[in-house]
């Protein structure tokens, strides 16, 4: 059985990304060993599309207020890519990364499945005991 997602981000200043996620973005971690930190991350849902041409990941976080949100990255000094845009689906940005990695922010418009991960994963501990 799928018990967790582990997502993996390559930076070409590991220790600045850590620290964004760390510092900024206020994420919990374990020492993975080493020193490398693994975060903790909120409840998370997996989109599939199709594709036209290249294929691979993005990673976007999700928000309840993506304007208040991007203030709030700002004042910490992070770059926003783009300005907020509606793309039907939500109201969608991305936050440039130290170690040179873009992340995609959005606040949803559609249903999403949050409820359900954390609902999967208190009912996967209930049949571990």
């Amino acid at each position: 059985m799928i018990t967790g997602v582990h997502a993996l981000l390559y930076s070409h200043d590991a220790d600045a990304t850590r620290a964004f996620f760390r510092d900024v973005l206020k994420l919990g971690t374990v020492d993975g060993g080493r020193g490398w930190l693994i975060f903790a991350l909120p409840p998370a849902e997996l989109g599939i599309h199709p594709a036209d041409g290249e294929t691979g990941p993005e990673l976007y976080l999700m928000c309840d207020d993506v304007e208040r949100t991007v203030a709030e990255m700002r004042a910490a000094g992070v770059e926003t890519t783009r300005p907020i845009t509606d793309a039907g689906w939500g109201r969608v940005t991305a936050l440039r990364v130290p170690g040179g990695i873009e992340v995609g922010i959005y606040e949803p418009r559609h249903p999403t499945a949050l409820d359900l991960a954390v609902d999967q994963a208190v009912a996967r501990r209930g049949t571990a005991s």
